[in-house]
């Protein structure tokens, strides 16, 4: 059997709701959604965006920690862990989001040893105010996280890589690994560039379909159709 490495989103895709949207929703200062309307433009990189964002949010690190506390993930992503552990296939968490948020988070479900890409969120001065950095970004990239770096790293060794991921953050990844389970977004991007791929509504999908991505059966499914060449003669 093929080794696999699988590297994860998590907002959208494992947590429920965007982490930094629901926290700039109630604690952003004004002028974090013209940020968002310059990334979204192209104007300016996420991780740009991001850092701006992060300055303007307002709270203490109580109020953080009681609003993550609300915060959810799949409820079937534990047994996709367990799952995926089971058949010797590494998961890697990479995310263009926070991770002082995620690890949070998974703590609650037991999941905050997973390995984790994902830019880092500490306190500023004065207090209530809060810094943004990008340990994991790469020279030419404009994201945070540089997942195509990640996928770089995965393949090193020789395995495929699966990802699973659910918007435009996850597109440039998407075009570098094997194979992908993909949700809302990133659906259309895999369809239109012929990226192989299976849509996915969540874990659950996930769990069921891991087994003959592993066995090569899905693979194997969903590999480029070769047209017969034509005889000229």
């Amino acid at each position: 059997m093929t080794a696999w490495n699988i590297l994860c989103d998590f907002d959208g895709t494992i947590s429920v709701e965007d982490v930094i949207d629901s926290l700039l929703d109630r604690f952003g200062r004004p002028g974090w959604e013209a940020l968002e309307q310059d990334w979204r433009a192209g104007r300016i990189g996420s991780r740009e965006c991001m850092s701006g964002q992060v300055a303007l949010l307002d709270m203490s690190g109580e109020e953080l920690d009681e609003h993550l506390n609300a915060l959810w993930i799949d409820h079937a992503f534990p047994a996709f862990v367990t799952r995926a552990a089971e058949l010797d296939a590494p998961i890697r968490i990479v995310s263009d989001g926070l991770d002082y948020a995620i690890h949070r988070i998974l703590g609650r479900y037991g999941l905050d040893s997973l390995p984790l890409a994902a830019n880092h969120l500490a306190p500023g001065t004065p207090p209530r105010q809060w810094q943004l950095t990008s340990p994991f970004q790469s020279e030419g990239c404009r994201s945070g996280t540089c997942k195509c770096a990640c996928v770089a790293q995965a393949r090193s060794g020789g395995s495929k890589t699966l990802l699973i991921g659910d918007g435009a953050s996850d597109f440039c990844a998407a075009d570098r690994v094997d194979f992908v389970f993909a949700k809302h977004r990133l659906i259309e991007h895999c369809r239109a560039a012929g990226i192989p791929y299976v849509p996915i509504t969540g874990f659950e999908d996930a769990l069921e379909l891991l087994p003959r991505l592993l066995d090569g059966s899905l693979l194997a499914e969903h590999a480029p159709r070769v047209l017969p060449a034509v005889s000229n003669f």
